[in-house]
């Protein structure tokens, strides 16, 4: 016998043996993963972030700053806001960094967060990157 929890059909648990399969919440980390894959292969720079996050305005007014338009992602004011951040959170820490918001892809490639984007900056890498991106024409 299989019972579903009528809240969240996330989880089936069979009462049997006592195993929970998440099958739709596997499957919604596909969609997300799709979500935030479409985003960042679509547009030459994006920013995931938290809308107030002071960080967040930083990493988007050096951009603006150098010319780019870079597509937003406010994940408060997202339906998947969540899930996104616990994707971007494990993207994240493979990168050995300590905080995932601001997450910032440029030519469909995560480069990171705050901390990477100003030390690209600082070291004069990131204006090739956006050039090659195509969010810079100089």
């Amino acid at each position: 016998m299989k019972v579903t929890n009528e809240q969240s059909s996330s989880v089936v648990m069979d009462r049997t043996t006592g195993v929970a399969a998440a099958t739709t919440m596997a499957t919604k980390m596909e969609t997300v993963y799709e979500r935030v894959h479409h985003l960042a292969n679509g547009n030459a720079v994006v920013v995931f972030s938290v809308s107030g996050c002071c960080m967040g305005h930083v990493a988007k007014q050096l951009l603006v700053g150098l010319g780019v338009g870079p597509t937003v992602v406010e994940l408060d004011r997202e339906a998947a806001g969540m899930e996104i951040h616990a994707l971007l959170y494990r993207l994240a820490t493979g990168k050995e960094q300590q905080q995932p918001i601001p997450a910032i892809f440029i030519g469909g490639k995560f480069l990171g967060g705050i901390e990477t984007l100003i030390a690209c900056h600082i070291n004069g890498t990131l204006v090739p990157l956006l050039k090659d991106a195509g969010a810079l024409w100089l």
